[in-house]
């Protein structure tokens, strides 16, 4: 044997001693996820399968390309200059191509994209503003999508779907008294930034797993969510790391109500996402929030339960019946369904780590499970339940990784159902009777880099729009169930 060179066998122990010294270097250098106050929608973070990037907009994202770049990532200096001074920004770009390949109104393929630049001043640094800072957010979207196009149903496929526009987000102002523990925003805000929102959902591609489906139906224009904010004011309340509390009171209609003479979509009512409506009924979200297992000696493992509801002050109608509880279907009735002031939901979610790995604790899995309900009278869907499974580090060497399956299930209300069963009984013709739009989701997100990942992604879609019927088919038959293939890939910097 020469000098310098050892058996095979040697040669391999050396190794896995060099890779097990250097995987063990990686955990003990790892700030433990449950002191990391950045979960997604501004909470703690209590899901360890919380996901390094996301097209949520409750998740905060902290990791970046910029430290591959080296020098090059910093070019003069100027970024760094700016964040000494309390200025930030960030730019994501998210990229993503989905086919249908079965079911749904039509098969076919779509590629869309997102990029999202984010501003922010702290006013502390800038201008000696004690607790003030100033958020903008604007997108530039372009692209087809899969839902709209064909699929054809509401719980839609990608949470980046939307028409092609250049719009701004949000922008607004904060300050913060009380040593942070009570906090105000105004200007224009989004409600899927901070109420209902899941961190294991975070995940997710499908949209309904950040803000509810059910809530996206039924109020006006969407609500003010992606893409459509709107000017609110949110007050938050935190007495210490474990309980927080807050209200948002928003224009109930980011793009105000469909006229004669301007467009159906309330995307392109308002284009640019600078109508900033304050004229219509408000819609008012209050949530409150419990996090425990924070503490290392806890015995529990961390988790959030989150219990909240919204009021709209606007006028609904009924689904089914005119203001002389006749049928809309009734040729000698109105055909104008009786009048409701106010609508109502509420909400509840548990966020829960389920388990942590003994030698490396910030991997491991973690599930949500959220319901929510409304009125059945006036819309069109009045139950939603949602759960999934997320986990992190699942396969060996691979420990930023992560990978989840998700179910969600949007239930067509009573008055809904009765209103198609009056239309088949008056037609005397058999048809279809919406009853439930679901969708099950299998996705793994693989972190290639620092502020870069590629997610390959199924969803299968059960009875798209709730059961409808295929405009496409001669006979009047369903629409058949989706299967969805889709590749993400996100780059940020």
């Amino acid at each position: 044997m020469g000098i310098g060179l050892l058996p095979a066998w040697q040669d391999a122990t050396a190794q896995d001693f060099a890779e097990a010294s250097s995987e063990s270097l990686r955990i003990a250098t790892e700030v433990p996820f449950v002191r990391n106050l950045r979960g997604a929608g501004g909470d703690p973070q209590t899901s360890v399968a919380q996901p390094d990037t996301s097209a949520k907009p409750s998740a905060n994202l902290t990791t970046s390309v910029q430290e591959l770049l080296g020098p090059y990532g910093d070019p003069g200096g100027y970024r760094s200059f700016l964040q000494r001074n309390g200025i930030s920004y960030s730019l994501t770009y998210i990229g993503e191509s989905f086919a249908n390949v079965a079911g749904g109104s039509r098969r076919g393929g779509v590629a869309e994209g997102r990029l999202d630049l984010q501003f922010d001043a702290d006013l502390e640094e800038l201008l000696d503003w004690q607790g003030a800072r100033i958020h903008a957010n604007l997108y530039q979207i372009h692209g087809t999508g899969l839902s709209r196009y064909f699929v054809n149903n509401f719980i839609t496929v990608s949470a980046i779907e939307a028409l092609p526009s250049s719009r701004l987000y949000e922008l607004w102002f904060e300050q913060r008294w009380f040593d942070d523990r009570f906090s105000l925003r105004i200007g224009q805000l989004a409600s899927d930034t901070e109420f209902a929102v899941s961190q294991t959902g975070t995940l997710f591609v499908n949209s309904t797993f950040g803000w509810p489906n059910i809530m996206a139906v039924v109020l006006p224009s969407g609500g003010p969510i992606y893409p459509l904010a709107t000017p609110a004011v949110r007050a938050k309340y935190v007495p210490d790391k474990s309980f927080s509390l807050q209200i948002g009171v928003f224009d109930g209609d980011p793009a105000g109500g469909a006229r004669v003479g301007n467009d159906l979509d309330p995307q392109r009512r308002n284009r640019t996402g600078t109508s900033f409506r304050t004229n219509d009924p408000a819609l008012v979200v209050a949530e409150a929030a419990y996090a425990y297992g924070l503490e290392a000696h806890d015995d529990i493992e961390p988790g959030t339960f989150t219990l909240g509801g919204w009021y709209h002050f606007g006028r609904f109608n009924d689904l089914r019946s005119d203001e002389q509880r006749r049928p809309l279907v009734d040729p000698s009735g109105t055909g104008v369904g009786r009048f409701y002031r106010g609508d109502s939901g509420i909400y509840a979610m548990i966020d829960q780590t389920v388990y942590r790995e003994p030698d490396d604790p910030n991997d491991g899995a973690s599930v949500f499970v959220r319901v929510s309900s409304s009125p059945t009278d006036r819309n069109l869907l009045d139950f939603y339940v949602d759960a999934g499974i997320g986990y992190k580090g699942l396969l060996p060497g691979r420990s930023d990784d992560t990978m989840g399956v998700a179910f969600a299930l949007s239930q067509v209300s009573r008055s809904t159902r009765g209103f198609d069963t009056d239309s088949i009984l008056l037609a005397g013709l058999p048809g279809p009777r919406r009853s439930s739009e679901a969708v099950l989701e299998l996705t793994y997100q693989a972190v290639l880099a620092p502020g870069v990942t590629l997610q390959p992604d199924f969803q299968y879609v059960f009875r798209p729009g709730g059961g409808i019927a295929d405009p496409r088919d001669t006979d009047g038959d369903r629409i058949h169930n989706a299967a969805v293939f889709g590749l993400r890939a996100t780059i940020r910097y």
